[in-house]
């Protein structure tokens, strides 16, 4: 018995080393992906998987397999798409451009779903893809927010920059400080409008500590931009006050403006003309300069207060 089962047992053996010198196919186990992959690329391939048809068979022959052409890993960092014809496009897209599209997707569904991981899923959804897409967004509405601010202050610049352009041409009259500041900033809030309704929330939002700084930074670069195409060119002290001024100017008209229910906002509007216009008699002594800015600290701590009482939401959200 014992004999019997050695030999075959190194007979076995024998057989097995000689498939392998043979060059024999043998099947690897591979970690494709390293487990400190992130969340969201995970979430991803469950996407596109989701998207894949079934294949037609399970069991293919050796010869088919050395003829079909290897799939791209689904780890890559960019993917392809195939077009209604079935033929595979040039085009790539990678994952921070997804994610764009389905947060850009999305605020279709914010009047319905409000700033939310539902809107999210909606937007994905009508790309057909996964609602599973959500995931990618670790704080969904959050991101949803920041990236429609990030996307008007873009839509804001470019329309600067296009009336800057039509008056070094000689095509436009060159406003004055006052009425340029004032149409920007106008300009700049009729983007909320059809979201007006839902803003409020939004606001609260934007208000939680893990947004602030993020939320800060959108505001000063919009105004810096509006202060750069009205031709401010001060280096001194007037470059810091100006711009805290505009941005105290801003919020404070964001905030009449959520609560405004005149005909095409116009208490906001004139709200908005008196605000600039008694900016732009003040002077800019040092007690002037930190009381612009204890004004502009009070008003958003008041904000945050008063959208709190009006969207009821909670801040631990």
């Amino acid at each position: 018995m014992s004999k019997m089962a050695a030999l075959a047992l190194l007979t076995v053996r024998r057989a097995g080393w000689r498939l392998l010198r043979e060059g024999v196919p043998v099947v690897k186990c591979s970690w494709g992906v390293a487990p400190r992959t992130l969340q969201s690329s995970a979430v991803l391939r469950r996407v596109y998987d989701e998207q894949k048809p079934p294949p037609s068979s399970q069991k293919h022959s050796a010869a088919s397999e050395e003829q079909e052409e290897p799939e791209e890993p689904l780890h890559h960092s960019r993917y392809s798409y195939a077009d209604q014809g079935g033929e595979q496009s040039e085009d790539y897209e990678t994952e921070e451009q997804l994610q764009q599209r389905i947060l850009t997707s999305a605020l279709d569904f914010v009047p319905e779903h409000g700033w939310s991981s539902e809107a999210i899923a909606e937007g994905a959804k009508s790309l057909d893809l996964s609602a599973a897409a959500a995931g990618m967004f670790n704080n969904g509405g959050s991101e949803l927010i920041l990236h429609f601010v990030s996307q008007c202050n873009t839509r804001l610049t470019d329309l600067l920059e296009e009336e800057h352009k039509l008056v070094q041409l000689g095509q436009a009259e060159k406003k004055k400080t006052e009425q340029f500041l004032r149409d920007a900033v106008e300009t700049r809030l009729r983007m909320l409008i059809p979201y007006i309704e839902t803003w409020p929330q939004a606001l609260s939002i934007l208000l939680l500590p893990q947004n602030i700084p993020q939320g800060l930074n959108l505001l000063t670069s919009m105004v810096d931009d509006m202060w750069h195409y009205a031709g401010d060119q001060s280096t001194d002290i007037n470059w810091y006050t100006r711009r805290v001024m505009l941005a105290g100017i801003y919020n404070t008209t964001e905030l009449v403006m959520v609560q405004d229910t005149s005909p095409d906002f116009e208490d906001t509007w004139r709200f908005l003309e008196n605000r600039v216009t008694d900016a732009m008699t003040l002077g800019h002594s040092a007690k002037q300069v930190k009381s612009t800015g204890e004004a502009l600290v009070q008003g958003l701590m008041g904000a945050a207060v008063t959208l709190k009482n009006m969207t009821g939401l909670n801040q631990r959200r």
